[in-house]
């Protein structure tokens, strides 16, 4: 069962990353992986770059596009995510870095991805730089971030219960990875970068748990989350609160589901 393989990482049996694989990828990400190696237009043959690739879902939906001939590489600061991506696909190439200091010479790639990373760069504005710098003339910069969280009512839902239950901190924390949900504040970051030409497009989506035990459960196992900000006692109390806050979302198999868009910006970079 699920809540068992959560339980076993819990416990210390496996890292926050497995959990992130096995858990956050299908109920968040792997979606968004073909629509944005689509919306960046791969073809094979490419060289491509993906950007805070965690355990490597985008990068695999991009080897799918650009084989035959074609070559992705995979660049994150974390190395249990990086250690993840090796074992699913140690065909690629995995690199550790971060976007802000990439490890690669000019206009090395023909296309640059990122998805759902770019929310917890230290410098947002260098790392668009950074993205550039390493793309060839002509081609795609492809960046995707959470559109806002009242977007996203199951979310919205579980942040507005554990202010209520456990104050502003730990509600804040689920707040997080929406820090660049506002699509003009997305357009200002590219223009201080030096992109004012960038197209920002939000589209629909849709986040699915197993069920509401699922949902809570994995959050609770994230670092970028819940991770260590609550006990045992505490855990207990949201999981009782949840099964009501949540249960507008779940359908009538028992899993979890509700709307979770996204803004997907692009530039072309142009010829020198």
């Amino acid at each position: 069962m699920a809540l068992e393989r959560i339980d076993a990482l819990l416990a210390g049996e496996r890292t926050p990353a497995e959990v992130y694989e096995e858990f956050f990828v299908p109920a968040l990400f792997q979606e968004w992986a073909e629509r944005v190696a689509g919306v960046a237009r791969l073809e094979p043959g490419q060289r491509v770059l993906d950007v805070a690739c965690g355990t490597g879902v985008l990068a695999r939906a991009a080897e799918m596009r650009v084989a035959p001939g074609g070559k992705v590489v995979g660049l994150d600061p974390n190395e249990d995510m990086l250690a993840v991506a090796r074992r699913k696909s140690p065909q690629l190439e995995w690199r550790q870095g971060r976007a802000e200091w990439m490890p690669f010479d000019d206009e090395s790639f023909d296309a640059v991805v990122s998805q759902f990373g770019m929310m917890f760069f230290e410098d947002s504005v260098a790392a668009i730089r950074e993205m550039t710098r390493v793309l060839r003339p002509g081609g795609q910069l492809t960046v995707a971030v959470w559109d806002r969280l009242e977007n996203s009512p199951g979310y919205a839902t579980l942040t507005t219960l554990l202010e209520r239950l456990f104050g502003a901190r730990v509600g804040d924390s689920m707040r997080a990875p929406y820090s660049l949900s506002d699509a003009a504040q997305l357009h200002e970051l590219f223009r201080k970068a030096g992109y004012p030409d960038a197209q920002v497009t939000t589209l629909a989506g849709t986040v699915r748990f197993d069920s509401i035990e699922a949902m809570i459960s994995t959050e609770r196992a994230c670092v970028f989350t819940l991770g260590g900000l609550l006990d045992d006692e505490q855990f207990a109390l949201l999981f009782r609160e949840a099964e009501s806050a949540l249960k507008p979302f779940v359908i009538a198999d028992g899993s979890v589901q509700f709307a979770a868009p996204a803004h997907v910006a692009t530039l072309t970079k142009m010829n020198n």
